[in-house]
């Protein structure tokens, strides 16, 4: 059996954690020392949906869904383990362990609990695809993840929002807190940040092939989209952290204490999900997708929800911007955690294509 070439990272890849505290840096003085940016940011909105980040995050996501082999996304939804795991920990684990450290760590400040609470609820559909790609996870079952995890969205955000907040904590005998936020807000969003680059993706590779051949898309029209991804999420950012830039660096102690929850958050799901994939003998890139895609989270959501239930200047909103704050450096560290573990746990090259255990035995045979 031929084997495929490594895939290898390069001088952008590398220094990727460069360019994204760069990125962040200029976020924040922006933010900070040109006031007039958030406010401008602010003004360009359509429907709830900012029109500078939305286009940053097509332009993000475009690249590596133009790069998923469709034609192999039968295979992966016949991976009933997968799709179970991750529905299990994006919509049980993940919004119920949110909602634990959110109490636990900010018993005293129920705004910025609120807006964890609401972060933990939003999973991620957009973001994740690239640091799935950057750790050499499976591209098509991280295409169908985050598919499937967009139609519960739609359907389960408003019903455990409405639980989390309300519900549960009355329970227990906790503070109550409502949330206001229409199924068709999040329908929109879920369109416009997946429905768009999905289809745009999936249309390059029909039409690509089609007229030209799989080689040339492969070898010529990826490696030239390719970048866009990274220079997208690197203009992303810096629109998140200018919108907040003022509200961050003014109230440093208060975006540590949001922080704390968050780290145990990220960490604990990524770290779930990569040792039940492993328990399950998913293999490598699968486990890293399955990790991946329960720790990250659906920022933009987090902070549109945020915003138009509580306001721009909330702690609500506050707690949502500190996410990808958060989310951003942390996942970014993961990825390379990843990489290491890839070789000591799985025993693999993470930049090879992983073959099946009876194929690679025929190999080496």
């Amino acid at each position: 059996m031929p084997m495929q070439q490594p895939r290898r990272l390069s001088t952008l890849d590398r220094w990727l954690p460069a360019w994204i505290g760069l990125a962040m840096v200029v976020g924040l003085l922006l933010g900070r020392f040109v006031p007039a940016t958030s406010d401008v940011l602010a003004s360009m909105e359509i429907g709830g949906i900012s029109v500078p980040i939305a286009l940053g995050l097509l332009v993000m996501m475009y690249p590596v869904l133009a790069k998923v082999r469709y034609d192999k996304v039968a295979a992966v939804t016949g991976d009933k383990k997968l799709l179970v795991s991750s529905l299990l920990l994006n919509w049980i684990v993940g919004p119920a362990l949110m909602f634990a450290l959110a109490w636990t760590f900010l018993p005293d400040l129920p705004e910025y609990r609120t807006g964890l609470i609401i972060v933990g609820l939003a999973r991620c559909i957009a973001m994740v695809v690239i640091w799935n790609d950057l750790a050499c996870g499976d591209r098509e079952a991280a295409a169908v993840l985050v598919a499937i995890n967009s139609v519960f969205q739609v359907v389960a955000f408003s019903l455990l929002g409405y639980f989390y907040l309300t519900v549960l904590p009355g329970w227990l005998g906790l503070d109550t807190q409502g949330l206001d936020v229409s199924v068709g807000q999040i329908a929109l969003n879920v369109l416009v940040f997946l429905g768009i680059p999905l289809g745009a993706g999936f249309a390059s590779r029909w039409i690509g092939e089609r007229v030209k051949g799989r080689d040339w898309y492969e070898e010529r029209f990826v490696p030239k989209v390719g970048p866009w991804a990274l220079y997208g999420l690197l203009f992303t950012i810096v629109l998140l952290f200018a919108l907040q830039g003022d509200a961050v660096t003014s109230n440093p102690l208060d975006v540590v204490r949001i922080a704390l929850p968050l780290l145990v958050y990220f960490a604990v799901m990524w770290g779930l999900g990569l040792a039940l994939g492993k328990a399950l003998s998913l293999g490598y890139a699968r486990s890293t997708t399955l990790a991946f895609t329960a720790a990250g989270n659906n920022f933009e959501l987090a902070i549109a929800v945020a915003i138009g239930t509580f306001g721009a200047t909330s702690g609500e909103a506050l707690a949502g911007v500190v996410g990808p704050l958060i989310e951003v450096p942390v996942l970014v560290g993961l990825v390379y955690v990843s990489l290491w573990i890839a070789r000591r746990w799985f025993a693999v090259d993470p930049y090879a294509v992983e073959v099946p255990a009876r194929e690679l035995d025929e190999v080496r045979s």
